[in-house]
């Protein structure tokens, strides 16, 4: 099953209020999102913020991720959440580029 567009336009609202948190479609399907269930990155700060928490893959094979559910709707609480998330987790490194 898929992602509802009305999810994820209620996620941007929810995270309007930070800085660098964008939303784009891969594979057809939402980097974060599946089933319109909302998966976050496991690290050790999210997980003394959660202190409860539910793990489980988003997609079978996949690594556990923090399943937030619910807790969703309370916008500031999401965007500490999302925030000490990225705190924890390198950027990406660069691509090299292909020789032609």
């Amino acid at each position: 099953m898929s992602t509802d567009h009305d999810f994820i336009e209620y996620l941007e609202e929810q995270l309007s209020d930070m800085r660098g948190v964008f939303f784009r479609k891969m594979f057809g399907e939402y980097a974060m999102y599946c089933d319109n269930q909302l998966y976050v990155k496991p690290t050790i700060a999210g997980r003394e913020y959660l202190e409860e928490v539910t793990e489980e893959p988003p997609y079978p094979g996949s690594k556990n991720y923090f399943l937030i559910g619910d807790r969703i709707d309370g916008r500031d609480w999401l965007c500490e959440l999302i925030r000490l998330t990225a705190d924890e987790v390198p950027l990406p490194k660069p691509k090299k580029l292909k020789k032609k």
